[in-house]
């Protein structure tokens, strides 16, 4: 890349890691803290609805305080999780906030043994009705909550226990170096070469990162089997049925709706993943190929880089002929410098983007090569930048969309943005190369997706009834992946260790359908918008500012949609299938 890549500016929030202010805001949010405690702890029932409209803004006024600070220390720690002043600042700062926010923990537990009438005589207040949809998603894990004692204890020991557990992995990750051609290259780098042209280099990068993660496997392994057993006692004390049941309450999605979308999957893997990559092979020549050239260019492809600025117009552009308002927000990113895209040794090496706090501003985090698939990227997350900052308005307490709708307006935008490359491309050998690289990223989000959420059910699974060893999670990766990818691949011997680069399966289980989630739900989206639905941009700038205010079912109501019908997973994975069969038109 000849273009400088931008890196955030993180004095947005605070100067320093050690700077004045951001100790001042610690001291405020402490004595705030025990000023909440002192004034509503085991009184709740006795308020009437403004008097707990109060507490509710005084608890939202808070929750913006810690938000900034946690967010800085934790968006310290993404940009280089090896240098050692960091990650202690990134460590204090989260056992500061836990002790600080196990003060007000009452709060939602005492919110949760409210009766139902006492509540609906709060809500006919109009200040304390603003914020029914928070206080509704709270009492969502009243059949799951412990007793207050139980639930504060897990509360702080989280710090010394999983969250320790997750940053293990992160430092151990992050300080992996892969031997490549006579040079050691990071985890982001090394994985940049599994798309590269030259088929000898994607094995190579394969061969060098199977190694490693195997001779670093039994630590890998042991954070596993930890947190999912922590995972498994905290259900069971709590009364999950399912190890996904937890993920599905905390993305206020019914289980039922989840299940549909995973059956609708794994009964597509033929029609889509299987069926393409025969494609794919045949187009290589071949009737299997080796794991590395999954994510391999086409034998026609020129494999050309993309220059930043060019990357950057050309998501700005695919904004703006959707909706201008959507490309100025989106602007902001780059103009005011909250975005870091780089790749370098000790940062971390996927992509995010962070929603702050509502007071400041969110943060993209990128590693930029130059790819196709990393304008991709930088589609998507810019998404969720305008996404997070237009549903900011909606307060620290409601700004926040569950997981299955954030991916909405970011795969939205990958949709905008390869549509808007699509439709500007004349050479017909460009636009099929172009179509074949949406269908295997379409394929990585959903197909993929699924495939990692069956392999943590197993996981989850039998973790409870002992420790896997590293070479059962690898038989259950092969088994899980084999399955969704078909018989158009070989699978060496190293790559029974790739499930343990997978960050997700550490930080957020189950986590991952939520791209699949997205991916068809904005399939479904596009295709209403493709039909000319009438006023469709206004309803969907409307759909993002909702931010967590609203549910599935009223956020897609507008549109004519429901997640719950079994027809409607059907609608967004036949677009994918469409795709295929496009491609199976041309050769």
């Amino acid at each position: 890349m000849t273009t400088k890549l931008p890196t955030w500016d993180l004095t947005h929030l605070y100067s320093a890691i050690d700077a004045p202010q951001l100790r001042d805001d610690l001291n405020t949010a402490k004595e705030l803290a025990q000023s909440f405690a002192k004034t509503y702890q085991g009184k709740l029932a006795e308020l009437d609805g403004a008097e707990f409209a109060n507490a509710l803004k005084r608890y939202e006024k808070l929750d913006d305080i810690l938000g900034r600070v946690v967010s800085y220390a934790q968006l310290q720690y993404a940009a280089d999780n090896t240098d050692s002043a960091i990650a202690q600042f990134y460590q204090n700062v989260q056992e500061e906030i836990t002790d600080l926010s196990s003060a007000i923990l009452f709060f939602t537990l005492e919110i949760n043994k409210l009766d139902d009438a006492v509540l609906d005589g709060y809500f006919e207040d109009d200040a304390c009705a603003y914020y029914r949809a928070w206080v509704m998603d709270v009492r969502a894990y009243r059949p799951y909550q412990l007793d207050e004692e139980i639930e504060r204890l897990l509360h702080e020991k989280s710090v010394s226990g999983r969250r320790a557990w997750s940053r293990l992995f992160d430092e151990t990750m992050a300080g992996l170096r892969f031997p490549f051609q006579g040079n050691m290259l990071t985890n982001s780098e090394i994985l940049d070469k599994l798309s590269s042209k030259d088929g000898a280099v994607r094995k190579e990068a394969a061969k060098s990162f199977g190694q490693v993660l195997g001779d670093n496997i039994r630590l890998l392994s042991l954070i596993t089997n930890t947190l999912a057993k922590d995972k498994a006692t905290e259900d069971q004390w709590r009364g999950f049925d399912r190890p996904i049941s937890s993920r599905n309450i905390s993305n206020l999605v019914e289980d039922e709706v989840v299940d549909a979308l995973i059956g609708s999957v794994k009964e597509s893997y033929g029609d889509l993943s299987h069926r393409y990559y025969a494609l794919k092979a045949k187009w290589f020549g071949v009737d299997q190929m080796d794991y590395w050239d999954r994510n391999a260019p086409l034998p026609e492809d020129d494999d050309g880089k993309i220059e930043w600025d060019n990357a950057r117009e050309i998501v700005l552009n695919a904004y703006h002929a959707f909706d201008p308002k959507m490309a100025q927000i989106g602007k902001r990113f780059f103009d005011e410098n909250w975005i870091d895209v780089p790749p370098r040794a000790g940062k971390d090496s996927g992509a995010f983007s962070h929603p702050v706090t509502p007071s400041a501003h969110p943060y993209i985090l990128l590693n930029y090569h130059g790819k196709v698939r990393d304008v991709m990227t930088l589609a998507h997350e810019l998404g969720h930048g305008v996404h997070q900052v237009l549903a900011a308005d909606q307060g620290a307490l409601m700004a926040n969309t569950p997981l299955t709708l954030a991916e909405t307006a970011s795969v939205f935008g990958e949709m905008l943005t390869f549509r808007s490359m699509l439709n500007g491309e004349t050479d017909e050998k460009r636009r099929r190369i172009m179509l074949a690289g949406k269908v295997e990223d379409m394929l990585n989000t959903v197909v993929r997706q699924v495939a990692f959420c069956d392999f943590e059910r197993h996981v989850h699974d039998e973790r409870r009834k002992g420790e896997l060893s590293s070479d059962r999670l690898g038989e259950i990766w092969m088994s899980v992946q084999s399955e969704s990818l078909g018989g158009a691949f070989r699978f060496d011997e190293e790559y029974k260790h790739y499930w343990a680069y997978i960050p997700h399966f550490i930080h957020s289980p189950f986590y991952v359908y939520a791209y699949a989630f997205g991916d068809c739900l904005v399939n479904s989206l596009y295709d209403v918008y493709q039909s000319g639905h009438d006023g469709f941009q206004q309803k969907y700038m409307d759909m993002l500012r909702a931010g967590g205010s609203k549910r599935h079912k009223e956020l897609l109501a507008p549109f004519g949609l429901d997640a719950s019908d079994p027809t409607f997973w059907k609608r967004g994975l036949k677009v994918v299938s469409g795709f295929i069969d496009q491609l199976e038109d041309v050769i």
